[in-house]
């Protein structure tokens, strides 16, 4: 059979040719997106009288067994047929005859393959805010569970202060409450219908495109049909989120692996989502957690390379947009993976609450409140500073802790030292006199995780009202 485009065409393509223009070894991922938007787009001509009931019927129908055939497995694509449109559109006449070459009136596939990357990415935006909200959700499990497990904090890979291991897990949550805000707020821009648009300036039947929005349940159309099929923005902003979220795993991804080391032992990660060695008997790799981080890279690369195609484009479609989808498709497939496994991941993460408390008392992380504690006698802090630097030089060459000094040893570097001292260096005195607002106090983390666990309850809301399933 000819090319559903050959009639201009003298020669046959080359084969080459086809291979390497070819889409669909790749956009075959769309193909529900792809008739879902044929339906819409049929129900459309047939209500606003362009095509016959009878016609609308046939191609209905049709389009429900080419859906039910790739459902099946028995869709037969061909890369001579060069996309999932076409492929599509040739089993759909093979199925209902002629007939079904009236499905493309008033449509290109300039706006065809627009309107499919838009249902394809609302549908995965959705999935991405359940996906996220369950990690929340471990996180603040984790949490609750340590609101008493005191930590070392860290800059630098340094010890600076102690911290509540529960306020350490709250910062994620509050790096993945950006990712679905990022993530809610794009859907707005996802949320747009470009069918009807044409190949790129409308079309001279009489369509209506708030219909097919109504019936692909968009809550708007693209205002100009130029933009509405050379943009690619809302591809680029998914990329650009997915690129975060990404980073914000991995970050979590480098500190499991080092806890989980000899070195650290807070925490143990489950069998479950561990590996061993092939040579080495005793290995225990947190090979998830190594993985997350390695595969970051890839979704960056997949924006940087959208944003190269797009960085010099013509209005308006360009073949070089072709590009779009297997960046598309593959930042998808990596994030959903990651996601998936990360939140059983910290659910089942075993806390070694001994070992962070006994690593607190093995510091000088306490430090900064005794320089805080000669404020409070009156010695400015600047000099404050400058005693606690030389009791803690002093420390190290005796091979001490503060907590392991005598009142005495205090006194030789300030008089104005005295019994309470003791008192302010305790691990938990020095995390809870951090009682403001974000701060590390248990009473401000316990807040936190209440302030989480209320918008938990307006995510599920969100997501329910997306089409997504509402969590418990």
């Amino acid at each position: 059979m000819s090319k559903l485009w050959g009639g201009r065409f003298t020669k046959q393509t080359d084969q080459l040719v086809e291979q390497y223009t070819a889409s669909i070894t790749f956009d075959k991922a769309m193909a529900e997106e792809d008739i879902q938007g044929s339906l819409a787009h049929v129900a459309m001509l047939g209500a606003c009288g362009i095509l016959p009931q009878e016609d609308v019927d046939q191609i209905t129908d049709g389009l429900h067994q080419v859906a039910s055939m790739i459902r099946r497995g028995e869709m037969d694509y061909s890369v001579s047929d060069e996309d999932i449109h076409m492929n599509i559109e040739k089993a759909l006449i093979e199925l209902v005859g002629p007939v079904g070459g009236k499905l493309h009136t008033g449509r290109s596939r300039n706006d065809q393959v627009a309107t499919d990357m838009h249902l394809y990415l609302r549908k995965r935006v959705v999935t991405f805010v359940e996906l996220l909200v369950q990690l929340q959700e471990a996180l603040i499990a984790q949490a609750k569970e340590n609101v008493e497990t005191i930590v070392p904090g860290y800059t630098h890979l340094q010890r600076a202060q102690p911290i509540l291991f529960a306020h350490h897990l709250m910062a994620y949550v509050a790096m993945f409450e950006r990712d679905i805000e990022r993530l809610t707020d794009s859907y707005k821009r996802i949320d747009m219908l470009p069918l009807g648009a044409g190949a790129l300036a409308g079309t001279t039947f009489a369509i209506d495109r708030h219909y097919t929005a109504k019936q692909l349940g968009f809550s708007r159309v693209y205002e100009n049909s130029l933009d509405a099929v050379s943009d690619r923005d809302f591809i680029v902003e998914f990329l650009s989120n997915a690129s975060l979220i990404m980073m914000h795993l991995s970050r979590l991804c480098e500190e499991l692996v080092l806890w989980s080391s000899t070195e650290f032992q807070f925490v143990e990660l489950d069998d479950a989502f561990c590996t061993g060695s092939s040579i080495m008997p005793q290995k225990k790799n947190p090979d998830v957690a190594e993985l997350v981080r390695g595969k970051t890279g890839r979704v960056y690369g997949n924006l940087v390379g959208m944003l190269t195609v797009l960085k010099a484009l013509p209005l308006a479609y360009n073949k070089d947009m072709q590009e779009d989808k297997e960046g598309m498709f593959d930042t998808v497939h990596t994030l959903d993976g990651a996601l998936r496994l990360f939140a059983p991941m910290i659910a089942t993460m075993k806390v070694n609450r001994s070992r962070m408390r006994e690593a607190v008392r093995q510091d000088f992380s306490n430090a900064t409140d005794i320089a805080d504690f000669l404020v409070g006698k009156g010695l400015p802090f600047r000099q404050a500073h400058e005693v606690i630097g030389k009791t803690v030089l002093y420390c190290i060459e005796q091979n001490k802790y503060l907590l392991d000094l005598t009142l005495e040893e205090f006194k030789q570097f300030s008089e104005l030292f005295d019994d309470r001292i003791y008192a302010v260096l305790q691990p938990e005195q020095v995390v809870n006199a951090r009682n403001v607002y974000g701060g590390t106090a248990t009473v401000q983390v316990e807040a936190a995780i209440g302030r989480a666990e209320q918008a938990l309850a307006q995510k599920a809301l969100w997501i329910e009202a997306n089409g997504g399933i509402k969590l418990a």
